[in-house]
This record gives structure tokens, C-alpha cells and sequence, in this order.
């Protein structure tokens, strides 16, 4: 039956899909043809439409579903939602007039669901008042508003040089194991510490269940899941699920973002996608091309991507932001998945993995990272600290690099390597610690204005510690001033560092 002919059908069979039309108006009955790793051949269903749902008859009482991705003339390719287990060439199928939708609404928050809406967590059925398209166009020119409010991750390092804002996209990409899922997570754990009340949708990507379970565990110790949402897919499912993952949790999201809320997408990660959808490709016998992907592996992002904005005032001013991850080999962004989600998305996250051994963390790489956002989602009081940081970080890790080779360096060298090396110390921070504005600011003041220069490495992190906790106790209306994204006034700035010095002399010079 594998080999069956479509052109050489019996005209039997013809003669009895023919006669099997439907009453609704939604065209005619079609016959599985063949069955194989998840994908179904159909005769027939001409008026079946791209991305439509059909059902399939099994050999139980619940028929199987599929979604059309493959059209032809007279047949069709359809990618089951379940395994194929009870279906059968021959069996009848039918079309049912519905692309594919999943419930959405804010009875999904605190919950760990599939792609298709279906409860993973235990805690009982979800009862969703509405449901939204899981392909769905995304608003156009006029629907949107230039970003402009920031989305504070948390961590100083991106809230200073790569800021974000809400209604952006901005990637983050780096090898395997380098903390890219830890940015992530940091960042929804700040979501719900500055109170912003942004709705997290956390999609989960062929990533193993005792990873998500692990993580899900920490967003509640955290107080996270209270606004977020997770949908998993571990590598087990089938490739349709892993597909569908990403688009069923961007319309989760728009749910609050077209009710003039706002909600963060993490996409962890889009590699993964890009590889399941290549196996469907492959499957349904489209031509494979650069890297077995097919031609369309561009679309397939660029179209899911593009559902995160932020709306006019006319539509609500609701955003959605996202974050997707893309993984590389071996710091290779020039390959064929890294090189177009970088050219889809408003900047990139870059995390070396040198750095990362080296115990920078986050291991954020200063001239491969960028925001094309930039400025315009940040507040005034942090860009009054992140002006010449990328510049001095920059030239630190240029000239250190030199220094290597040079035996005698000049004094103005010497202060370059030095006030790098601090800022270096300064921005490595430890995981689920996210910052305030407040907190961030104030520790790069006392930096770029020198009172923490005389201070041994190992020292740093205590003396930034008691001089946030000196600031919040002695100056409390400087800090929700900062905070509120005021600029810091000289009189302000000086408190600052009157204090910075009094810790820095506590803990002595080194030697």
C-alpha cells in the first residue's frame, strides 16, 4: 500500500470518495493513501485550505487529527498532532472548515501546557473562555508604535549597553551551555520584582521535562509563575508539537498584548524549531536545500517573529516582546539558522563561551552584542551611566590583549587596563539576582567616577554590596528617584560617591 499509485487508483475508490460530499458546504471526504513517521497522504479534500485541520477515522471511538502543509492537485500531505497509532491507508478523512487554534486567556497563567492547550502540570483542566489562531498575520505598519519603554532584564551588563524594550525582539545567541536560558529566566524573575506586571510565556522547545520541571520549580520558589505561562515540548513528541510550540505560545501572549497588557515570549530555542520543522520538510518530500533546510526555513521564523510588537495607542498600547534563543556551534553565528534570525530580530545577545570559563558571567560579549532599539528604551538615569561603558570595555579587551605582548606599558595604558578590569568586575553578576535601576546605577557611578580604582578584584563584590545597602539605608529618596528613571543630579551623583569612597577605605588598596 506504500507504493500505491495515486494516478493508477481504482476507479472504485474514485468512484466512492467522489460520492462522498458533505452536507455544510465544506467540500468533499478524501482516503488516507499512506502512513508514515507522523505524516499522512491523502486523495482528495481539493478544497482543503494550507495549515486546515482534517480528521482522520481510527480504529477507536476519537478520530485522529492532522494539518495540511502539503497541496497538490489531488493529494495533500498532513502532519498528525498525535502519534499515529490507529491510523490506517484507507481510512476516511474529513475536513473541518477550522485552522488550527489553542485556548488562550489568563485562566493559562501558573499553567504548564502542551502546543495544542492540553494541561501538563496535574492541576486539573483548563477552562479557556476564548481561543486564538495559531497562525495569525502580524500587525501591520500603522497597528504599531515605535518601542519605547523599557523592559528591564534585571542584569546591569544588557540593561546599560544592549537595552530592551517592550515590542522588541532581541536574540540571544551562543554555544551550548553558555547561560543563555539563565538571561532568560533572570529576566522574568525581574518581571515580577519590579512589579512591572508583564505576563511571561516561557515555550520550551525539545527541551528535556526534568529541565522544565526544574525551572517551573524555581519560577514558583521565585513567586514567578503567578504570571507566567509555560508551554513544553520535550524531545519524545512528536515534530509537529515541537512546530507548533512556538506559534501556540505567541498567541498566548497576543491574548494580553491585544487587551493593552504586556507579555515577554522566550522562545528556548529556535534551533531546535528549525530542525523539526526540516524533519517535516523532509517528510512531505519538499526539496531540501542549504543544510537540508527547505527554502522557506526563513519564513518560518520571520513570521513568528514578527507577531512581537508594540501597538498604537488606538489599539491599546499593549506590546509583546520577545526573546528567542538560537544555539551556535562552536561560536559559529555566520552559519544558515543563526545568520537569519539574526536579520529577522532588533539585536542580538552574544554570549562567549571564553568568557564564560573564564567566570565572567553573564559571559555577554561587548563588540559582537548590539541594540538597534538602543537608547530609545532606556531610562535617563541608566543612560546617564551607559555612555562610554561599551567604549571602555571595548578598548580594555583590546588592550589586554595587547598587553600580553608588551613589557612596558604607559600610565594612561595602564589606567585603561585597570578601570576595565574593574567595570569587568562590576558587571559579573550571579543568577536569579536580578538589579533595580536604582542598584545599577548607583554601582556604575561609584565605578565610572573612580572611587572603586584602588580596590583589590576579590574585594569588589562585598564593597558593591555594602555600598547599595549604605545608599538604600542613608538615602532612600535617591533611590526611588533613580528607579523612577530620573536623571541623577550632581548633588545626587556626589552622595554617591562620598559613600563609594567610605567603603572603598574600609576595605584598604591593594597592595
Amino acid at each position: 500500500m506504500n507504493d500505491l499509485n495515486i494516478k493508477g487508483i481504482t476507479r472504485e475508490l474514485e468512484d466512492a470518495i467522489g460520492g462522498l460530499k458533505r452536507t455544510d458546504g465544506l467540500a468533499e471526504t478524501g482516503v488516507v493513501t499512506r502512513v508514515s513517521d507522523g505524516v499522512v497522504w491523502v486523495y482528495g479534500l481539493r478544497q482543503a485550505g494550507f495549515s486546515e485541520v482534517i480528521e482522520i477515522e481510527t480504529d477507536g471511538d476519537v478520530p485522529a487529527r492532522a494539518f495540511v502543509l502539503n497541496l497538490f492537485e489531488d493529494e495533500l500531505g498532513a502532519v498528525l498532532l498525535d502519534k499515529e497509532t490507529g491510523v490506517r491507508a484507507g481510512a476516511k478523512v474529513k475536513l473541518t472548515g477550522e485552522s488550527l487554534q489553542v485556548p488562550v486567556g489568563p485562566e493559562l497563567i501558573g499553567r504548564v501546557v502542551d502546543p495544542l492547550g492540553r494541561p501538563l502540570d496535574g492541576l486539573g483542566p483548563i477552562k479557556a473562555k476564548t481561543t486564538g489562531l495559531i497562525e495569525r498575520m502580524a500587525p501591520g505598519v500603522m497597528e504599531r508604535k515605535s518601542v519605547h519603554e523599557p523592559l528591564a532584564t534585571g542584569i546591569i551588563a544588557i540593561d546599560t549597553m544592549v537595552p530592551i524594550g517592550r515590542g522588541q525582539r532581541e536574540l540571544i545567541i551562543g554555544d551550548r551551555q553558555t547561560g543563555k536560558t539563565a538571561i532568560a529566566i533572570d529576566t522574568m524573575i525581574n518581571q515580577k520584582r519590579q512589579n512591572t506586571g508583564v505576563i511571561n510565556v516561557y515555550v520550551a522547545i525539545g527541551q528535556k521535562l526534568s529541565k522544565v520541571a526544574a525551572l517551573v520549580e524555581r519560577l514558583k520558589a521565585e513567586g514567578v509563575m503567578e504570571q507566567t505561562i509555560v508551554v513544553a515540548t520535550s524531545p519524545a513528541d512528536p515534530a509537529a508539537l515541537l512546530y507548533l510550540a512556538p506559534y501556540a505560545g505567541t498567541a498566548m501572549g497576543e491574548y494580553f498584548r491585544d487587551n493593552s497588557q504586556h507579555a515577554l515570549m522566550i522562545y528556548d530555542d529556535l534551533s531546535k524549531h528549525a530542525v523539526a520543522y526540516r524533519q517535516m520538510s523532509l517528510l512531505l518530500r519538499r526539496p531540501s536545500g542549504r543544510e537540508a533546510y527547505p527554502g522557506d526555513v526563513f519564513y518560518l521564523h520571520s513570521r513568528l517573529l514578527e507577531r512581537s510588537a508594540k501597538l498604537s495607542d488606538k489599539l491599546g498600547a499593549g506590546s509583546l516582546t520577545a526573546l528567542p534563543i538560537i544555539e551556535t556551534q562552536a561560536g559559529d553565528v555566520s552559519a544558515f539558522i543563526p545568520t537569519n534570525v539574526i536579520s529577522i530580530t532588533d539585536g542580538q545577545i552574544f554570549l562567549e563561551t571564553n568568557l564564560f570559563y573564564q567566570g565572567i558571567r553573564p559571559a555577554i560579549s561587548v563588540g559582537l552584542s548590539v541594540s538597534r532599539v538602543g537608547g530609545a528604551a532606556q531610562l535617563k538615569s541608566t543612560k546617564s551611566v551607559a555612555g562610554s561603558l561599551r567604549i571602555e570595555l571595548a578598548q580594555f579587551r583590546e588592550l589586554a590583549a595587547f598587553s600580553q605582548f608588551a613589557s612596558d606599558l604607559d600610565d594612561d595604558t595602564k589606567q585603561r587596563i585597570a578601570r576595565g578590569g574593574l567595570l569587568t568586575e562590576i558587571l559579573k553578576q550571579k543568577q536569579y539576582a536580578p538589579l533595580s535601576v536604582a542598584e545599577q546605577v548607583i554601582m556604575l557611578q561609584a565605578a565610572g567616577k573612580g572611587a572603586f580604582d584602588g580596590l583589590a578584584s576579590t574585594h569588589i563584590e562585598a564593597a558593591v554590596r555594602e555600598l547599595l545597602a549604605k545608599v538604600v539605608k542613608s538615602h532612600p529618596e535617591l533611590v526611588e528617584s533613580l528607579n523612577a528613571g530620573t536623571k541623577p543630579s550632581d548633588d545626587q551623583i556626589e552622595k554617591i560617591v562620598q559613600a563609594a569612597s567610605a567603603v572603598a577605605k574600609s576595605f584598604g588598596t591593594k597592595e
